[in-house]
């Protein structure tokens, strides 16, 4: 098999998993998002850590602390985007619990876009007439959606904004995936641990209190997190930037179909006007990418 058709299938998989996870959160919708949240940190931490031992990369995981330790400026970009993380995770852990998850779709739908402009602000990239024209599509939908829908789509906007600033903060880092991933998790432990022993102090919670089914759910919320990074990590180094951008909307498709047919959440004239915009928006923007791509290669 070559590495192309590899890297579609562990790039294929991670957004699968990825799509597939609204059902995974739904089992423990009686456990407040907060303690999903607090657990998702603390067992995503423990398998990453554990995994790297497995894999005999503990001294390369103790190097990297080390380099981003006496690189100030990488250590607290590296810690910003844990904590920025863990607002998208949130966010989206309390979306698919209350009945938000066609929100939570528009938002990944819009990332790329956001991403862009990203780009266009921070680092100077220059944009093509079709990247113009489909952020501009895009913006028309999410403000009809607020507009004459009357609802700020905040679930969609907060998803996007914060894991394109996650990705902004860690385009200068480079980090092996799963080490990154225990690091970040390393960062916001304490904070994670913390809340956590707040809310035995203040709520019931549910872990080791309600059944064996929650306890597992929870602590498999780690493995659910490592093991996509992992095969997208596998998958961005094996295929080109343009054609995992292609695979990336197979992720907010699926929770679309799961949040329409499976958990029949409304999807009214507004919404179709707003999705259709984004649509719209996601196709001129893939087809212009592509086409930048064609004309590369031929020069």
């Amino acid at each position: 098999m070559s590495q192309q058709k590899q890297g579609v299938l562990f790039a294929a998989g991670a957004y699968l998993m990825w799509g597939l996870i609204p059902l995974y959160w739904k089992q423990v919708q009686y456990v407040s998002s907060l303690e999903i949240l607090a657990g998702r940190v603390i067992w995503s931490f423990v398998f990453t850590a554990l995994f790297v031992l497995l894999i005999k990369q503990r001294k390369e995981l103790m190097e990297d602390i080390r380099s981003l330790w006496g690189r100030k400026a990488q250590f607290w970009s590296l810690f910003i985007a844990s904590l920025v993380i863990s607002v998208n995770w949130g966010v989206y852990i309390w979306a698919v619990n209350n009945e938000q998850l066609l929100q939570a779709s528009l938002g990944y739908y819009i990332n790329p876009l956001i991403s862009v402009l990203f780009g266009l602000i921070i680092f100077k990239e220059k944009l093509s007439g079709a990247t113009i024209v489909a952020v501009i599509i895009a913006a028309t939908g999410v403000a009809y959606q607020a507009i004459l829908g009357g609802t700020i789509p905040w679930v969609s906007l907060t998803l996007a904004l914060s894991f394109s600033i996650y990705g902004v903060l860690k385009k200068k880092i480079p980090l092996d995936a799963t080490r990154g991933l225990a690091i970040e998790t390393l960062f916001i432990l304490p904070i994670a641990i913390v809340g956590y022993i707040y809310l035995m102090q203040t709520t019931d919670i549910a872990f080791l209190q309600v059944d064996m089914k929650t306890n597992l759910l929870l602590i498999g919320s780690g493995i659910i997190t490592a093991l996509p990074l992992v095969l997208f990590a596998k998958g961005a180094q094996k295929i080109p930037l343009y054609l995992l951008g292609f695979v990336q909307f197979l992720s907010p498709t699926m929770s679309l179909v799961i949040g329409i047919f499976v958990y029949k959440e409304p999807f009214t004239m507004t919404e179709l006007f707003t999705f259709s915009c984004i649509w719209l928006a996601v196709l001129i923007f893939s087809a212009g990418k592509f086409i930048e791509v064609r004309k590369r290669k031929l020069i």
